[in-house]
């Protein structure tokens, strides 16, 4: 199937569907399959058929209702091609938005008429602003009790920053949501048949008129920002052309200036066309977008890539799965086109690799295809490579900028329970810290126990649950572990001489200066003068330092926030070598850093809790024990909004005291925003529990 190239690329839309969790991102997305005639029947996320959405291939997935991978399809609307990826909202996910986000021109944001902009709506637009994204905003569930969607519209500008216009009037709320007026064309559309595929276009009915007017001219207002014509038309007072309208409201979206507010309720079949005309008018194509590349090969000189077709080939990998057929890698092509038994460089490893299968994907389906080219989104099987590489024609060296990776939070320790499991759990663990950045697993040295470190417990229960059905490996997980962090308070002084006289050639260096606290993780400077230390014992002192970084010297975790700085040393012409200035280096490190009054860090989560008011007290309650502080309230309709910030240590098992606190009606959500120190009680209780452990050896 050549079909990749029978649009041109100003018809193709690469698109993300992003939201707060339980906003109806997938629900959304199979609408718009269904209305694009990519599905011939409509499963709902929690269906009782069953069969779970579309994109929701995952067992996992089906069961909890919730979107734990993002999945990648196309569909077809008006003569264009629309490559989507519907991505988790569960903060615990966040890489899976990250790397969708990195590889798209344009994305959907998908907010709730009743919750609004709540807490990963605005970690998404994050996100967004990092990759310079333009999006378009869909107001979903406006036949909920308490929607209103213009309160969406005004959060949009105050909690994100946006220019939000509005673009259509609802016509009614609530149960008695019909329809939208579509103020660019002053008509109002109704969604007819089973499944509103079919569109009733008549006249504004009276009773909106006035506010439908209203809210025409602010869009208007807006969108001549954009446009002289438009603003000489406004002023004349002539009439105003749709397209002119169109051409103002895209620039505006395109300059990431103005986002453009859709509303409708995708579960009720409404809203959802004039979305995707909304993805065909106003969100970029390929040629819209600036992407950059660094040309390795000439000290990453940053090189502007053509869409062009004959140009040389690059290519991103940006996710990995384990398929049927071996590993399945996510690409998206960015210059020239990738054809089936092409010869590819991995730029990063630099080995040539063949292309022996290209494939479309449509959720867990796919079909062969034999090239794949630039501005579209496709796979490949079969090729060894990391999520984040560069593939590109031979004798380019081009690569892509890579993705904002955050930090794992938590850990548990995982034990095989036989030696079949050992194996399965091995392989497993292999694959999972392959597909995703944010998983790490590794062994301590120490305890010999192996140890999985993730974004949150959902992230890790995840992983748990896919080793033992995916991987039959039986495994018994231990008690989370949080990763604290060592830091310094003041500034100390070392002077350290490691001498050793042994039958050979003995070991000689010294070293002298100080330690003091910065805000980035390490920092090492060098201002030795006269040769005190020779130039080449320089990098041994470095790396004799860093390696301390891993476990401190005084409860073991690993330390941040340090500048070393060497002032002056000595050295021996026969006894000195790079081995006996790292020597000396961990000897200054140990001797310094109890006197620089060391801390403990811990990883501060920021919670927000959507409860019925009547819990609210004991909700607010449950956050001060666990050292939590209350940051904000706030009502939206019938449930209670409370953010607070609480150190992740005391957020082990809050899903179960949550839900039997409130009747299981609350729901909360949490994320990482910062690492802060530990309070003395707390600290002290954490150095006694690991005195203890490494007493038992545990």
């Amino acid at each position: 199937m050549n079909d990749t190239l029978s649009h041109g690329l100003d018809q193709i839309r690469n698109i993300g569907i992003s939201a707060h969790i339980d906003s109806g991102k997938t629900t959304l997305t199979e609408r718009i399959l269904y209305l694009t005639k990519r599905i011939h029947r409509i499963h709902e996320v929690k269906g009782k058929d069953g069969v779970g959405a579309t994109m929701d291939s995952m067992e996992l997935e089906k069961e909890r209702g919730i979107t734990i991978a993002s999945a990648a399809t196309y569909c077809e609307w008006k003569g264009h091609r629309i490559n989507i990826i519907d991505t988790p909202g569960h903060v615990d996910f966040t890489i899976e938005v990250e790397r969708a986000l990195r590889v798209l021109d344009g994305a959907i944001l998908v907010l709730c008429a009743v919750g609004g902009v709540q807490s990963q709506s605005i970690t998404v637009d994050h996100q967004m602003k990092r990759y310079g994204v333009p999006c378009i905003a869909f107001v979903n569930k406006c036949d909920r009790n308490g929607a209103d969607p213009f309160q969406v519209i005004d959060q949009m500008k105050k909690k994100l920053g946006h220019n939000a216009v509005a673009m259509q009037v609802p016509i009614g709320l609530e149960a008695a949501h019909e329809g939208v007026v579509d103020l660019i064309s002053m008509k109002a559309i109704y969604f007819d048949g089973d499944f509103g595929e079919t569109l009733r276009i008549e006249e504004i009915p009276e009773s909106l008129l006035e506010s439908a007017s209203k809210k025409r001219e602010e869009m208007i207002d807006a969108a001549a920002m954009f446009s002289n014509e438009l603003t000489e038309a406004v002023l004349e007072e002539r009439e105003i052309p749709e397209g002119l309208v169109r051409e103002a409201i895209r620039r505006g979206t395109l300059q990431r200036a103005l986002t453009p507010v859709f509303m409708g309720s995708a579960y009720k079949n409404r809203g959802v066309q004039p979305l995707l005309d909304a993805v065909v008018g106003f969100l970029p194509s390929p040629l819209d977008v600036k992407n950059e590349a660094l040309d390795i090969d000439h000290d990453e000189k940053p090189v502007i890539l053509s869409p062009e077709t004959n140009a040389p080939m690059v290519a991103l990998a940006f996710k990995l799965e384990e398929g049927k057929y071996g590993q399945l890698s996510y690409i998206r092509v960015y210059q020239g086109q990738l054809k089936k038994g092409d010869t590819v460089v991995n730029v990063r490893t630099r080995q040539k690799v063949k292309i022996g299968r290209i494939v479309r994907m449509h959720a867990d389906q796919m079909e062969d295809i034999d090239k794949l080219s630039a501005g579209h989104i496709g796979a490949f099987f079969g090729i060894d490579c990391a999520s984040g590489d560069t593939f590109n024609s031979p004798g380019s060296s081009l690569s892509m900028t890579s993705m904002f990776i955050p930090q794992p939070v938590i850990s548990l320790a995982v034990k095989p329970k036989d030696l079949q499991s050992e194996n399965n759990m091995t392989k497993a663990l292999h694959r999972f810290s392959k597909e995703d950045p944010t998983f790490k697993a590794f062994t301590n040295t120490e305890t010999g126990e192996t140890i999985i470190s993730g974004m949150g417990e959902l992230h890790l229960d995840i992983y748990l649950e896919r080793m033992r059905r995916e991987y039959k490996a039986d495994v018994l997980a231990g008690e989370p572990h949080v990763a604290y962090r060592e830091t310094i308070t003041r500034t100390s002084e070392f002077d350290y001489t490691h001498k050793k006289q042994t039958g050979g050639a003995g070991q000689f260096g010294r070293i002298v200066g100080y330690m003091e606290p910065v805000e980035e993780e390490f920092i090492f400077e060098n201002r030795v003068t006269g040769g005190a230390i020779p130039t080449q014992y320089i990098p041994a002192c470095e790396k004799g330092f860093r390696s301390c970084l891993e476990k401190g010297p005084w409860l073991k975790y690993p330390v941040t926030g340090i500048k070393v700085v060497v002032t002056d040393g000595a050295f021996h012409s026969v006894d000195s070598s790079d081995m006996a200035f790292a020597a000396a280096a961990r000897g200054a490190f140990h001797q310094a850093y109890t006197q620089a009054h060391p801390v403990l860090h811990e990883p501060i989560m920021k919670v927000v809790i959507e409860t019925p008011p009547e819990f609210q007290g004991n909700v607010m309650g449950s956050l001060t024990k666990r050292r939590g502080i209350i940051i904000g309230t706030h009502d939206v309709t019938t449930m209670t909004v409370i953010e607070a910030q609480v150190p992740l240590a005391e957020m082990f098992g809050y899903s179960t005291t949550l839900r039997s606190m409130t009747q299981g009606k609350a729901q909360f959500t949490m994320e990482f925003i910062a690492y802060k120190q530990v309070p003395k009680g707390v600290m002290d209780e954490i150095a006694k529990k690991n005195e203890k452990n490494t007493k038992t050896g545990t």
